[in-house]
């Protein structure tokens, strides 16, 4: 995305940038970007940075299931912005996989692994990507310090059991304990009824051979009792960002729902569950608007 450094926005409509990506090869780094290791709490985290340490900080965590990978077509456009923009795999996950494993997978876990990793540079513009917006909230509402604005990605819109109001999943959630939740949601996405281009899909499924099965399960347990964060996030003193895909798991009508109970602006695209795979250009625009609020 060609855009001005200071305003954020985009010379060129986003949306035609987008439509363009094709399928592209996910194993490979943003140019000029760096790999490195956190020992957080949980034990060591893969981290992807990108962009000068000295520019504004923005941090990324992708959900369950996920990794930094997801936000490989996002990086570079918030570093040409003027950020400095990491990502890391949440323990349990990908490349992340021996991190917890002595341990339960539980809130409080990645809590003190994401306030760490906050802790270990300046305060960071924070966007949660589906699950790890739930941790994401969590973590800005008992350490606002660390926090300049708080952008909420296809996070699940609600508390208590979230697969309850989920699209295909709602039927089957008060009879699904979290090993089959996790099950289900892992066949979902092996068999690609996300209908992902085919290398995107051997990524996915590729990184599943190392992602630990009992974090997906237990993250799923996690999901099935979601903390009401409601007034908390509304009172933060930052602004805030709900985004989500317009076929995203979730109803659309409750991710805007949920924004304006928190007092968030709200965003949407001709998407699905993943807009930092699939409209990363319109994504990073949105992104980049909410931090010049933050200045």
């Amino acid at each position: 995305m060609s855009t001005d450094s200071r305003s954020g926005r985009a010379l060129t409509d986003p949306a035609t940038l987008d439509a363009a990506i094709g399928d592209i090869d996910w194993t490979i780094p943003p140019a000029g970007s760096t790999a490195s290791r956190f020992a957080a709490p949980s034990g060591q985290l893969a981290v992807i940075s990108l962009g000068d340490p000295t520019h504004p900080r923005v941090v990324l965590v992708p959900g369950a299931t996920g990794s930094k990978e997801d936000f490989a077509l996002v990086l570079p456009l918030l570093a040409e912005a003027g950020y400095f923009v990491q990502s890391f795999d949440l323990a349990g996950q990908y490349e992340s996989a021996a991190a917890g494993a002595n341990a339960a997978y539980t809130y409080a876990l990645f809590i003190a692994d994401l306030i760490a990793f906050l802790e270990a540079g300046a305060p960071a513009h924070l966007l949660g990507y589906s699950f790890a917006g739930t941790v994401a909230q969590l973590v800005a509402v008992r350490r606002p310090d660390l926090v300049l604005s708080l952008a909420l990605l296809t996070t699940p819109p609600g508390s208590g059991n979230v697969f309850a109001s989920m699209k295909w999943l709602g039927r089957l959630a008060p009879i699904a304990s979290p090993r089959r939740g996790a099950a289900l949601m892992i066949w979902g996405i092996v068999t690609n009824k996300n209908r992902v281009p085919p290398r995107r899909l051997a990524f996915v499924r590729s990184r599943f051979a190392f992602t630990s099965r009992r974090s997906v399960d237990e993250i799923v347990g996690l999901m099935m009792a979601s903390p009401d964060l409601r007034n908390g996030v509304r009172a933060l003193p930052v602004p805030k960002l709900v985004a989500a895909g317009s076929h995203d798991l979730w109803p659309l009508a409750a991710h805007e729902r949920y924004a304006r109970e928190i007092h968030a602006d709200f965003r949407s695209y001709a998407t699905g569950h993943s807009p930092s795979e699939t409209t990363p250009h319109q994504l990073a625009a949105d992104l980049l608007d909410l931090y010049a609020r933050a200045r």
